[in-house]
């Protein structure tokens, strides 16, 4: 059951992904900025997907964990089309938990396949973060590298060192989607520490603003950092999914 599966794209390049084999929608995690399918929440779903018999898959995005590809050429769009290809890889209606970055790859993902959403949960969801987030929080010596060089070495605690290109700037501006509204129709459950420094909790209080569906759940976690992996986190974020697995009226 553990043994790694690997869709090949295209040109070659080949994601890696883990399955659990159960029943009803398929919930799929999508994981954050170079963070990778062996995290705590992938794994607490996991081991949730055995105990309830869900079927389950968590993959690694291109340039993360077992997945092929180079680092200087992921952008969010690259990111967007392999979680769109996985999904039409699969069989029946999804339940996508995206994390921080993965929430804004689930959400891009939700907006181009609508019609195999079952619900959507995300975690301290992280849409537009380049463009609204990152970009202003780096020095301005790093920005001037960007825009020169093409790309500049960042250092991060728990990321460890790696390039942000000047590519996946730009090419994220044709992704942004707090920009206008957002029409889906399943369920979205968004689950936000109040305490988290990478994504303030009212950047989700705008997301809620612009999603079109009908059953909309802003869960403020009080105390709550970014990653959201306490006993009490990870419980809140399997209640809610489970939830979301339920829901198939929104179907078409």
């Amino acid at each position: 059951m553990d043994d790694i599966e690997r869709l090949t794209r295209p040109d070659g390049e080949t994601l890696a992904l883990k399955r659990v084999r159960g029943d009803g929608p398929t919930v799929v995690w999508i994981g954050g900025f170079r963070s990778d399918m062996e995290g705590t929440k992938a794994l607490a779903l996991d081991a949730a997907a055995r105990e309830r018999g869900w079927n389950y898959v968590r993959y690694d995005h291109f340039a993360h964990g077992a997945s092929s590809g180079d680092w200087r050429q992921a952008t969010i769009g690259r990111w967007r089309e392999d979680a769109i290809a996985l999904i039409d890889d699969l069989d029946g209606p999804v339940v996508p938990v995206g994390s921080s970055m993965g929430g804004w790859v689930a959400l891009l993902l939700a907006v181009a396949r609508p019609g195999r959403l079952a619900g959507l949960v995300l975690v301290n969801p992280a849409p537009d973060f380049t463009e609204d987030l990152m970009w202003p929080g780096l020095a301005d010596h790093e920005r001037q590298a960007i825009l020169r060089e093409g790309e500049t070495l960042v250092v991060e605690e728990g990321l460890g060192e790696y390039a942000l290109t000047r590519r996946m700037f730009e090419e994220a501006r044709e992704w942004l989607l707090l920009r206008g509204p957002l029409p889906l129709r399943a369920p979205v459950h968004i689950l936000q520490g109040r305490a988290d420094e990478v994504v303030p909790w009212r950047r989700q209080v705008m997301l809620t603003e612009r999603l079109t569906a009908a059953d909309v759940t802003l869960e403020l976690v009080e105390g709550g950092d970014h990653r959201l992996s306490t006993p009490a986190d990870l419980d809140r974020l399997i209640e809610a999914v489970e939830r979301n697995r339920r829901s198939s009226s929104t179907l078409s």
